[in-house]
């Protein structure tokens, strides 16, 4: 019988250590860290200014594209 409560504390111990280990399972964090840039017409989260050139063409085309100058770092 000694065996079998040594073996429910192990088990224990280890999804605690699991549990302590494991990787964060939630990524806005990351998601949010990695958009730096803001359109400036729809406030749409954009990661680089490459991207938001590209957007800028194909959702507001009649706007003119703001340069990479103009934007603050959004946070």
């Amino acid at each position: 019988m000694a065996r079998g409560l040594q073996k429910q504390q192990a088990r224990a111990n280890a999804e605690k250590r699991a549990a302590a280990n494991a990787p964060p399972k939630s990524q806005l964090k990351a998601m949010v860290a990695g958009n730096q840039f803001k359109c400036p017409k729809c406030m749409l989260m954009i990661a680089n200014y490459k991207l938001v050139v590209q957007h800028m063409e194909a959702k507001h085309p009649k706007e003119p594209v703001p340069t990479e100058e103009s934007f603050s770092v959004a946070k």
